[in-house]
């Protein structure tokens, strides 16, 4: 492991344990919530834990995004940046299911290389970087190695999928720490997402050895001006081809059916 990825680790792990400190002061199930603009929902809780990670994680030099922060944009001069969500899955948080999680990513250049998740109602802890691998609750962990589509555990948002068939998270930063630490084999969102939402996870998953793509299968590039991403797909390493072709199929399939 090299100094500086311990170093980042060691931060990232603290920040952590001060935001699921932060938590301990709220009971998910009965906090008010108000709503910003697109009906998302926010609370005393991501704003005291969007205040506690920028004072332990941010130091001169590197730059900060998140989703309770207002851009300045100058993260964009920057080599190192904090990109963090201090509460993904508020609406969950809100409604007290346990499918929330405090988010951290280091991204150095554009990559994500480290990253951070935790999930205080379930007390998981995902972290890891690419020099280091993962760690699922401090043991080492590896993304599934199943090689078929056949049977695969799929996580998908009960909110793109309306007939309630699939296994419910709702925190795409969550599902993606669940499969780098091979808790579950692919995951994806067909809907936009910023930056905050994935950074972490994208960290977690390619540093386990998993693979992370847009969806026109383009590699993810953080720190961009404009933070949101139109959708993600992620798995496990010897998933990635199938899907794909599984994908492109459809495709065809449905440009097909569209022709007159």
């Amino acid at each position: 492991m090299s100094s500086n990825s311990k170093e980042t680790l060691e931060r990232i792990h603290a920040a952590l344990e001060a935001a699921r400190a932060v938590l301990k002061g709220f009971t998910p199930g009965a906090i008010e919530a108000k709503f910003k603009i697109g009906d998302d929902p926010i609370t005393a809780a991501d704003r005291a834990v969007d205040d506690v990670l920028r004072k332990m994680l941010l130091r001169s030099g590197e730059g900060w995004l998140s989703e309770e922060t207002v851009d300045d944009l100058t993260r964009l001069e920057k080599q190192r940046v904090w990109v963090v969500d201090p509460l993904d899955g508020t609406r969950e948080f809100v409604q007290g299911i346990p499918e929330f999680c405090v988010s951290i990513a280091m991204v150095e250049n554009g990559v994500p290389v480290a990253g951070g998740i935790c999930n205080p109602a379930t007390d998981e802890l995902i972290m890891g970087s690419r020099d280091t691998g993962v760690t699922y609750n401090g043991k080492g962990a590896e993304p599934s190695q199943r090689r078929a589509l056949h049977g695969a555990l799929v996580l998908a948002s009960r909110s793109e999928v309306k007939r309630g068939e699939w296994k419910q998270f709702e925190s795409v930063a969550y599902k993606l720490g669940l499969v780098a630490a091979g808790r579950a084999d692919l995951t994806f969102t067909l809907v936009p997402k910023n930056e905050w939402d994935v950074a972490a996870g994208a960290a977690l998953v390619e540093s386990a050895g998993g693979w992370v793509l847009k969806l026109d299968n383009s590699p993810l590039c953080c720190n961009q001006k404009n933070p949101l991403i139109p959708g993600l797909l992620a798995g496990a390493p010897l998933l990635r081809d199938p899907l794909l072709a599984m994908l492109n199929r459809h495709s065809h399939t449905v440009s097909g059916s569209e022709r007159p």
